[in-house]
């Protein structure tokens, strides 16, 4: 009984670290501080604004009356519209990844102005990733 009051704990314990893991990714920047840097950059009827698979989305109108979607980096708050163009290709993100010590890079696209990648990561833990368009840090982590 004794083992068994334990291992709850450290699954317990384990599920609170992974939780705390998302929480501090996403409380770097508030879904209000988010909605303010997008207003600042001159987007207008901003909606959906979401934290998922480690970086911030939502979609609006740029200034020039052009619906977007958008990524938006929880540390920096930089923003990725999706017609942004990417200087780095595919192969530059796999070299960065492998470089980083991901292995088992696969599913690399350029989508939605980030680059979008699915990997093991150094615990062996299967990852999705988000990517700077232009200098390929890892921007975003979920568990995939």
């Amino acid at each position: 009984m004794h083992s068994i009051r334990n291992g709850r704990k450290a699954l317990l314990a384990l599920a609170l670290v992974a939780a705390a893991g998302t929480v501090l990714a996403q409380d770097a920047l508030t879904a209000a501080e988010v909605r303010a840097k997008l207003e600042a950059q001159g987007y207008t009827n901003i909606n959906d604004v979401e934290f998922e698979d480690g970086v911030w989305s939502a979609d609006a109108r740029s200034a020039d009356g052009n619906r977007v979607d958008l990524s938006i980096n929880p540390s920096t708050g930089e923003i990725y519209p999706d017609e942004q163009v990417a200087t780095l290709g595919k192969a530059d993100v796999e070299a960065k990844l492998a470089a980083a010590g991901y292995t088992n890079v696969h599913d690399v696209e350029f989508e939605g102005g980030v680059w979008k990648a699915e990997a093991d990561d150094q615990a062996g833990k299967d990852v999705e990733l988000r990517l700077d368009p232009n200098t390929g840090e890892v921007i975003g982590k979920a568990k995939d």
